[in-house]
């Protein structure tokens, strides 16, 4: 990830409800959720809900898709992958990513990994 990209992701992530929306879409995984029921698990009126989603979109830290007449939105597990990635860079010393990726559950449960155990990739 680029240092320009990692300061947008941030700053769009630097804001209560952002961080309460993306933190949201992240524990409901790739199906997402559709907007009106985002503003209700906030309490957030839909205006400011617009806002706050067009920030996460900017930052390309989410994604949406019509289904009918509801706009789904959902995290963007790459690209939250690559901020973490891009933070613990360097967090061994060694230039070495040492942060396991993140899968969203429904991946897990399926057997859907491509990444070997945490131990394995320390050693």
């Amino acid at each position: 990830m680029e240092t320009v990209n990692a300061v947008t992701a941030l700053g769009a992530l630097a804001h209560e409800h952002r961080l309460g929306l993306y933190r949201l879409l992240v524990q409901r995984g790739p199906d997402g959720l559709p907007a009106g029921a985002l503003a209700d698990a906030l309490g957030v009126p839909p205006s400011s809900l617009t806002f706050h989603l067009q920030q996460l979109l900017h930052a390309r830290l989410v994604t949406q898709r019509r289904v009918g007449r509801q706009i789904f939105y959902a995290a963007d597990f790459a690209a939250m992958n690559g901020l973490v990635g891009f933070l613990t860079e360097n967090c061994c010393g060694t230039g070495a990513l040492c942060a396991p990726a993140c899968q969203p559950a429904a991946a897990l449960a399926k057997g859907d990994t491509n990444e070997a155990p945490a131990r394995q990739r320390r050693r």
